[in-house]
C-alpha cells in the first residue's frame, strides 16, 4: 500500500462524489417543477432524519446531517433562481448536450435515458425545451426522432449544427497499445469504421457515446477504450489517446429544439409533415406547390406511419417564414393536396458551424 495509490483512490472517490452531487442538484431542480415551489420543511426533516439513520462506522450522524443540511440549502438557492431546464438524450458530455448549449447557453442541461423521455418531459412541462438530433451528414436521418416528431404535438423552436469530432479515450494509467476493444454508440462506431479497422479493434456497441466514456471510467477497463467527445475526457477523467478519428472531418449533426409553445421570434425556416393519398403523382403535386412559390426545400425525408401499415409520411424543411404571404398561401394549398398535414414549426435557420 503506497501513498500515491491511496491518493489516486481518493481522487476516484471524489470524482464519483462530485458526479453524484451534480445529479442530485439536477434532480432537485426537476423536483421543484413537480412540487410547484421551493420550501417544504416536512420533506427537509425527512431527508435529514434518513441521512442520520444511514450513518454508521466512522461516519457520525451529526457529520452526515451537516453535509445534508448544506446540500438542502444549496438546492433551495438553486431552485429559487428559476433556471431554464433543457432536456437532452444521453449522459453528460453527449453531443446533444453541446447542442443544448448552443440553443440557450443559460439553460441547465438535464440528461434523459431515451429520446421519448425528452419529448414526454417537455410536453409535461418538466423542461423548458428539449434538444434531439434529426440528421447526421454521414449517417443520414435519426429515424427514431423523426418518428417521434410525426407523433408529437411539440413544436420546433430552434435548430443547431454540431461538428462531430470523435476521440479515442482510455484510462490515464493504462497502456493505449493494449487496447483491444472500443465502446461507443453504433453510429459513432460506424463513423470511425476506418480507424477501428486499421487498428484491428473490436467494436462494441453501447447506448451512448458519453455513456461509454462514463462506463470506462467507472469500470476501469484497462484493455478497452471509448469513442466519445473531448468533453467526455474532461468529465470522466480519461486520457485522449487520439483526436479526430472519424472517417470524414466534415461530420456534422443537425439538432432541433422542441418546445410546447410556438416560437415567438420571427423565423426564416419551416418544418412540416404530411402524407399523400395513394394516387400517381400525388407527391409531385405537393412539391410543385413549393416550386411555383419559389420556396427552397432544404430537406425531405419519408417515414412509415407506425399506426397505419403500408402508409408513409414525409418530413419537409424549407426556407421561408410562416408570417410571409407566399408561405401562407403555399401551405394552404399543401393542406388541400394532402391526406395528413402537420406544421412542425418556424424558427431561425442556423448557420453551419465550421468543423
Amino acid at each position: 500500500m503506497k501513498l500515491e495509490e491511496m491518493r489516486a483512490r481518493l481522487d476516484r472517490i471524489d470524482d464519483r462524489i462530485v458526479k453524484l452531487l451534480s445529479a442530485r442538484m439536477e434532480t432537485s431542480l426537476l423536483t421543484a417543477r413537480l412540487k410547484g415551489g421551493v420550501h417544504d420543511k416536512a420533506r427537509e426533516e425527512e431527508v435529514l432524519a434518513r441521512a442520520r439513520k444511514l450513518s454508521g462506522g466512522i461516519l457520525r450522524p451529526e457529520a452526515t446531517e451537516r453535509v445534508f443540511s448544506g446540500l438542502i440549502s444549496d438546492s433551495k438557492k438553486l431552485q429559487e433562481q428559476n433556471l431554464k431546464l433543457a432536456a437532452f438524450q444521453g449522459e453528460h458530455g453527449a453531443y446533444s448536450e453541446m447542442a443544448a448549449g448552443i440553443v440557450d447557453p443559460s439553460a441547465v442541461p438535464i440528461s434523459c435515458p431515451e429520446f421519448a423521455d425528452v419529448f414526454s418531459g417537455v410536453k409535461a412541462g418538466h423542461f423548458d425545451f428539449g434538444v434531439v438530433p434529426v440528421e447526421n451528414s454521414l449517417e443520414g436521418a435519426v429515424t427514431q426522432v423523426n418518428d417521434l416528431l410525426l407523433e408529437s404535438d411539440l413544436t420546433i423552436a430552434a435548430e443547431a449544427y454540431v461538428p462531430v469530432h470523435h476521440c479515442l479515450l482510455a484510462l490515464h494509467d493504462s497502456d493505449y497499445r493494449e487496447i483491444k476493444a472500443v465502446y461507443s454508440h453504433p453510429q459513432a462506431l460506424a463513423q470511425c469504421r476506418g480507424f477501428i479497422e486499421r487498428n484491428r479493434l473490436e467494436a462494441r456497441p453501447f447506448y451512448d457515446t458519453a455513456g461509454a466514456a462514463m462506463m470506462l471510467s467507472e469500470e476501469r477497463l484497462r484493455a478497452a477504450g471509448a469513442i466519445a467527445s473531448r468533453l467526455c475526457a474532461k468529465l470522466y477523467g480519461l486520457e485522449v489517446v487520439k483526436e479526430n478519428i472519424e472517417d470524414h472531418q466534415s461530420n456534422t449533426t443537425r439538432f432541433v429544439a422542441l418546445a410546447r409553445e410556438k416560437n415567438s421570434k420571427a423565423g426564416n425556416k419551416c418544418s412540416i409533415a404530411f402524407a399523400t393519398s395513394h394516387k400517381a403523382g400525388s407527391l409531385f403535386s405537393v412539391l410543385s406547390i413549393f416550386k411555383s412559390a419559389s420556396l427552397n426545400l432544404t430537406r425531405i425525408e419519408s417515414r412509415p406511419i407506425r399506426s397505419e401499415p403500408r402508409k408513409y409520411a414525409f418530413l419537409l424543411d424549407f426556407q421561408g417564414s410562416d408570417s410571409d404571404g407566399t408561405v401562407i398561401d403555399a401551405l394552404e394549398k399543401v393542406k388541400k393536396e394532402t391526406a395528413m398535414y402537420k406544421f412542425l414549426g418556424c424558427y431561425e435557420e442556423a448557420g453551419q458551424v465550421e468543423s
